[in-house]
């Protein structure tokens, strides 16, 4: 006998799964997915450089840009700064950045890299391109994938806020 929800089957006896609610036809799900199976293909990489993906996503940003504030370096890595503070403890102790307080203003703290820091560059160029060939077969396939995930995170980051849904008795 079924009950007032549908899809529901009173006494313990389960129905059939709403398509929408089955796992594996979760695009969260499939994301999460492929964030483990990419921080698998970078963990061993990485660890031959002395990094996490965390704190190479940090020496990315400084390569491009050094020094540079801790705010804009949260910024630019989408990261608060009780994330951030402690991946730059664990790089600076490992060597490859400094953090010092601007002569301008002393509650800004500049990030900037060691000589080894910079030299760790040479060590992990090659690293976008082996990731890239794990995900795409070719440079223009790389290129429609890349702006396939960014028009995806854009309309995601842009999307109005979610609907509450409260629930009702059962």
């Amino acid at each position: 006998m079924t009950g007032g929800v549908a899809g529901r089957v009173d006494a313990g006896v389960a129905a059939p799964l709403d398509a929408a609610l089955l796992l594996d036809n979760q695009l969260c799900f499939l994301v999460a997915r492929l964030h483990r199976a990419l921080n698998d293909r970078y963990r061993p990489v990485l660890g031959a450089l002395g990094l996490t993906y965390p704190q190479y996503l940090v020496m990315l940003a400084l390569w491009e840009q050094a020094p540079m504030s801790v705010g804009r370096l949260g910024e630019r890595l989408r990261l608060d700064s009780g994330t951030l503070s402690p991946l730059l403890k664990r790089i600076e102790a490992a060597g490859l950045v400094t953090r010092t307080r601007s002569a301008d203003d002393e509650r800004s703290v500049e990030v900037g890299l060691t000589d080894a820091g910079r030299a760790l560059r040479a060590e992990a160029v090659d690293i976008p391109s082996w990731v890239g060939s794990c995900i795409a077969g070719s440079v223009n396939e790389f290129v429609r994938v890349r702006g396939e995930l960014t028009e995806l995170l854009d309309r995601v980051e842009n999307a109005p806020p979610p609907v509450v849904l409260t629930r009702t008795s059962i």
